[in-house]
């Protein structure tokens, strides 16, 4: 895949670095592995549709990555366990004065598949008889009822891929 032009970085840049300083997240500070970062955001973007994490392998199945989708998950619980997530594209305020070790995080994401099948083949089904559904916001739990996901979580910017389909447990 060709290089990723620097003004597509940079846009990708102000967007996020908007969005951070709205919701009290820092990105990494240094120029070097944030421009990494977001360049492999835009490639896995150009590549399956979605920007998932550069520094997991993703399936390209937008089903099974959505854990993994910028900003994935497990991106808060790494900050207040190590000052940074997995990438280190978002980090805290312990991470920039060099008050935290610059430990190895361990991968949260499980290494076997979660079952997304079920999910994909409901998405399908329903997707034609147009029903509303209630979506879920992975990131921070909002719900919507519609026949498809809001482009953006109004409550915390997530993507529309982000969203799973909300099922009621008795």
């Amino acid at each position: 895949m060709d290089k990723v032009p620097e003004r597509e970085i940079q846009e990708l840049y102000d967007e996020l670095k908007g969005i951070a300083d709205g919701e009290g997240y820092i990105l990494n500070p240094d120029r070097e592995i944030l421009w990494g970062l977001l360049e492999g955001l835009l490639i896995n973007e150009k590549r399956y549709g979605y920007r998932s994490c550069p520094c997991r392998l993703a399936s390209g199945n937008r089903i099974e990555d959505f854990d993994i989708i910028c900003p994935c998950e497990y991106r808060d619980p790494d900050l207040e366990e190590y000052g940074r997530c997995y990438c280190a594209l978002y980090v805290d305020e312990r991470y920039v004065s060099g008050e935290r070790r610059l430990d190895a995080i361990p991968e949260r994401r499980s290494t076997k598949k979660k079952n997304r099948d079920i999910s994909s083949q409901i998405i399908k089904e329903i997707k034609g008889d147009e029903k509303v559904l209630v979506w879920r916001c992975t990131v921070c739990g909002y719900l919507c009822a519609r026949p498809d996901p809001p482009p953006i979580c109004p409550i915390c910017r997530a993507r529309k891929e982000k969203f799973e389909i909300f099922e009621l447990k008795y």
